[in-house]
C-alpha cells in the first residue's frame, strides 16, 4: 500500500485520534507530566515529606494525614483541621482526595509500602513537553497473534525504574511471527480482558525509549488476538522520573526492531 492510500484509510485516521489523544492525555494538567515526586512514608520516619504540607504517617495498614489550615490541604473539597485515615487513591489523579490549590496529593501502596505522590501542574516537565514523537501508521505492524494463558498465574521480580525490585504478575504469552521468525512475549491480563505487556527490542534505547508497552485487547474465544505494534506507548516513566515502571521480564527483549509506535518523548 502506498503512502497516500495508508494515510486516506480509515485505520489510519483511527491511529491519528488515538495519537493525538495520547498527547493531550500527557500533557493534561494532572497527566503524567506533572508527577514531580512520589515519596516513600519508610524513608521519612518523621512524617514530614520536603515540600510536601502535612505530617503523614502509616497507621495500622492506613495513611493518617494531620494538617492545619495553614498547610492549605484540602481532602474531599473541604480545608483539613486535624487527621484523617487515607486508603490507597485508585480513581484519576484529578479525583484524588488530598489536594493543596492544583496539586493533588496521590496516596499509593506497593507490597505493602506507602507513598505519596506530588501531582503538580506547573511542574518542569510538563512546561518543556511539545510532543510524542512516534512512527505513522502502518498496517505491516498489525499483526495476528495468539495468547496462550499459563495454567495458572505467576509472579516474577523485575527491577522498576527507581533501583527498587518490586513483583510482576503474569498470567500467559501472546506469540505472533515478525520479520518471519516467531516471538513471544509474556503478558498480564487486565481487569476487563485486555492484555500488557512490557517489552524492549532492537530499537530500546537507540531511537526508541529503553522500553515500552504494548495493550493488545482481549483474545478470542480461540485466543486469536490483534498486536497493533502502532500502538506501541510509553511507559510513565518516559514523562516523569518519579514512576516507578517495571522492566521487561526475562523473555521479553525481543531481537527483532520495532520502530513502530510512540518512541520518545520531545520537549521543545
Amino acid at each position: 500500500m502506498s503512502t497516500d492510500a495508508q494515510q486516506d484509510s480509515e485505520e489510519f485516521r483511527a491511529w491519528q485520534r488515538w495519537h493525538e489523544g495520547r498527547i493531550v492525555a500527557v500533557a493534561a494538567p494532572h497527566g503524567p507530566l506533572s508527577l514531580t515526586g512520589t515519596h516513600w512514608l519508610a524513608d521519612h520516619p518523621e512524617g514530614r515529606i520536603p515540600d510536601v504540607p502535612g505530617v503523614w504517617r502509616e497507621e495500622e495498614g492506613r495513611v493518617v494525614l494531620a494538617g492545619t489550615p495553614a498547610d492549605g490541604l484540602t481532602v474531599d473539597g473541604k480545608p483539613l483541621d486535624g487527621e484523617v485515615r487515607l486508603g490507597a487513591d485508585r480513581g484519576p489523579v484529578d479525583a484524588s482526595r488530598v489536594a493543596r490549590g492544583e496539586r493533588r496529593l496521590v496516596v499509593l501502596s506497593r507490597e505493602g509500602l506507602w507513598a505519596v505522590r506530588d501531582f503538580d501542574p506547573r511542574s518542569p516537565a510538563r512546561q518543556a513537553f511539545r510532543t510524542i514523537d512516534a512512527t505513522p501508521y502502518d498496517p505491516a505492524w498489525s499483526l495476528d497473534g495468539t495468547f496462550h494463558p499459563y495454567d495458572s498465574d505467576r509472579t516474577v521480580r523485575v527491577a522498576n525504574a527507581d533501583g527498587r525490585e518490586r513483583g510482576l504478575g503474569l498470567s500467559g504469552e501472546i506469540a505472533f511471527t515478525l520479520d518471519g521468525s516467531r516471538h513471544t512475549l509474556q503478558v498480564a491480563v487486565e481487569p476487563d480482558g485486555s492484555l500488557w505487556a512490557v517489552f524492549a527490542d532492537a530499537t530500546s534505547g537507540d531511537g526508541s525509549y529503553r522500553f515500552r508497552f504494548l495493550r493488545p485487547p482481549a483474545p478470542d474465544g480461540d485466543g486469536r488476538v490483534r498486536i497493533d505494534l502502532n500502538r506501541v506507548l510509553l511507559p510513565p516513566c518516559a514523562f516523569a522520573d518519579h514512576f516507578i515502571c517495571p522492566f521487561p521480564p526475562p523473555g521479553n527483549t525481543l531481537t527483532a526492531a520495532v520502530p513502530a509506535g510512540e518512541r520518545n518523548r520531545i520537549d521543545g
